[in-house]
């Protein structure tokens, strides 16, 4: 009975094809002159796409023109790979200290300013900075505290300003392959902070006593933790003789270095945003990598709690939050809900998996279910247990706690994705099945969903990133239509970060990347967290990446161009056009993620489907 069904669906198919009604397709185009939109001067925390154009997509997709300044003041360079223009791997904080500046003689009154980048150069060498200076552009040298304070302090005197700043709680370990950082000592270091360290509570939480905990790990042996380090190094092939058996703990002294300056300067943006005049100003702490232990961060965590501000009615002000590399999407969603008059919703949260107790990965300190529930309270939404009587809804795969029930986990999700496509309830859809599905879980959402009709989805980076990027968009979405805006350019930057976000998850994370890496080891001999060290043939695994996406992305473009946009009204609709991807590129030279431009042909009128087959 199934094949009978099977053949005449695509006898049908044939037939509206042969007369004219098969699937339509727009032919991407140039982009056509985008609306005038309020501009915010935005300093990324590095140049990965998730920090640079899917923030401009989501700016966009609300009404905002993001303002940058030149990439090479932004940009990260890994060890063997080309330096800035400033001669280092890191930033040019003085160049974007006096951009911040220009910005506002200009007249800009929107901000959003990492300041990891502002004061350290990026996300990546904050992890290991210890010097106390920014060069500015005059050749000036002023202490980085000072620069900060400064800076606010301009900022501050425009009573019009809004101003996000984006900070983050340091990772436990610095980064492989970046000031010659190795895999071994980045094993051994975030071992070190997992270590439990004593709880500090009440007048114990004091910087100081913070910094001194560092060092004062529980019931840990540090003579003979050194030692199974010393020797571990030794197997690995470093050099641990003489002198240089004490090596370790200097990198680990400079690592506990830079982890207490960038507290430092966390604590003094805080302490600066008490003041008065900085009411408009806003401060969005994400906690990097971390550990379900009683590790470094946690007394550092309890202090930076301590410092966020509420207003007069006990609203918060700043937050601190589970998630660095979605910290933007978070801040430009907010900024919209703030500057529309949000009044908060409600959501019914759907888990299937069964482990969503749990951290979602190794690098979670807290159950999936409390990350989702801070970054619902983030954005204004009351969990509701009623489905039916919930505004959006949140429907999050988690790693499967029964290996043979994967395939039912995902069934059910998706009976209930149907469920709300047929009732046109908004759905915003998580996959923080951590790759424990394999490819089986986004086959089944191409063959069968409606992808282009979702508010949001992500599943590629952590999870606790996975869920601050799904809900910042998602809420963003949603909002922006109640607010009943419309414009060209805003629905075409919308599609293009729903689209991006789904390609890159289901076509390169667990696809072509996976080639990629095989073929970068076995064939080229080479590290795939690195092209240039060894150096190897670039222009071979760009063609190898072409060549896979190519194939990968056929199903899902084809999916995306036979779906509807979701409406509050069912009967205005509208369909996705053409989708044309072009310059697959790899942002930081590492096979770890990718970046795509995405060019759209025209909307459509809505598309059709007779036995779940879409023909128009």
């Amino acid at each position: 009975m199934k094949n009978k069904s099977r053949l005449l669906a695509a006898a049908l198919v044939c037939a509206l094809v042969l007369t004219g009604c098969g699937p339509q397709r727009t032919e991407p185009g140039p982009e056509p002159e985008g609306t005038a939109a309020e501009p915010v001067a935005y300093v990324p925390l590095d140049d990965r796409p998730d920090n640079v154009e899917r923030v401009e997509y989501l700016a966009e997709s609300l009404g905002y023109a993001l303002a940058m300044p030149e990439r090479d003041w932004y940009r990260t360079a890994l060890d063997g790979q080309p330096l800035n223009e400033n001669g280092t791997q890191c930033g040019n904080m003085g160049r974007l200290y006096e951009w911040v500046l220009e910005q506002e003689a200009a007249g800009c009154d929107r901000y959003i300013l990492s300041l990891d980048q502002m004061l350290s150069g990026g996300l990546v060498n904050s992890r290991c900075a210890t010097a106390e200076m920014i060069t500015m552009p005059d050749g000036r040298e002023a202490p980085a505290a000072q620069a900060l304070e400064e800076l606010l302090a301009a900022l501050a005197e425009d009573p019009d300003n809004v101003v996000w700043l984006l900070d983050s709680v340091m990772r436990l370990a610095p980064t492989v392959g970046y000031a010659g950082g190795t895999l071994e000592e980045y094993n051994w270091i975030r071992d070190f902070g997992a270590g439990a360290r004593e709880t500090l509570a009440e007048d114990a939480l004091t910087l100081e006593n913070v910094f001194e905990s560092y060092w004062r790990t529980v019931g840990w042996d540090w003579e003979k933790f050194y030692s199974d380090v010393v020797k571990k190094l030794g197997e690995a092939g470093v050099d641990i003789s003489g002198e240089n058996y004490y090596r370790p703990f200097g990198v680990l002294a400079a690592n506990l270095d830079a982890r207490e300056r960038k507290l430092r300067l966390s604590d003094q943006a805080q302490r600066i945003l008490l003041q008065p005049g900085h009411e408009n100003f806003r401060l969005m702490i994400g906690i990097d990598d971390s550990s379900l232990e009683d590790c470094i961060q946690k007394n550092e965590i309890a202090y930076l709690r301590g410092g966020l501000r509420t207003d007069r009615e006990g609203n918060p002000m700043d937050w601190l939050l589970a998630g660095v590399d979605d910290l933007a999407f978070k801040a430009v969603a907010r900024m919209y809900l703030d500057e529309t008059g949000w009044r908060g919703g409600t959501a019914a949260v759907r888990y299937y998996g069964g482990t969503e107790d749990s951290p979602a990965c190794d690098y979670d300190f807290q159950p999936l279910t409390t990350v989702v529930a801070e970054h619902l309270e983030l954005f204004g939404l009351t969990e509701s247990g009623n489905p039916l009587a919930a505004g959006l809804q949140v429907l999050v795969l988690t790693q499967p706690a029964e290996e043979e029930s994967k395939n039912a986990y995902y069934e059910a999700l998706m009976g209930d994705l149907e469920e709300c496509r047929r009732e046109n309830r908004p759905v915003i859809l998580i996959d923080a099945g951590n790759g424990r599905y394999g490819t089986a879980f986004h086959e089944k959402l191409t063959k069968e969903a409606e992808l282009g009709w979702l508010l949001s989805y992500a599943g590629f980076l952590d999870m606790a990133i996975v869920t601050g990027t799904a809900l910042s968009h998602g809420v963003a979405r949603y909002a922006y239509l109640q607010s009943g805006e419309e414009s060209e350019t805003a629905e075409r930057a919308f599609a293009r970060t729903l689209a991006d976000s789904i390609l890159k998850d289901f076509c390169y994370k667990n696809v072509v990347r996976n080639d990629l890496l095989a073929y970068i080891r076995n064939d080229l001999g080479g590290d795939p967290n690195n092209f240039w060290t060894p150096e190897i043939d670039r222009e071979a695994v760009q063609a190898r990446l072409e060549r896979g996406m190519e194939g990968a992305v056929k199903d899902v473009v084809k999916n995306l161009q036979r779906s509807n946009f979701f409406t509050l009204e069912p009967g205005e609709e509208k369909g996705w056009g053409g989708i044309a991807l072009e310059n697959y590129r790899f942002p930081w030279d590492r096979a770890f993620e990718i970046g795509i431009d995405i060019r759209l042909g025209e909307f459509t009128e809505p598309h059709e489907k007779i036995l779940g087959i879409y023909y128009r």
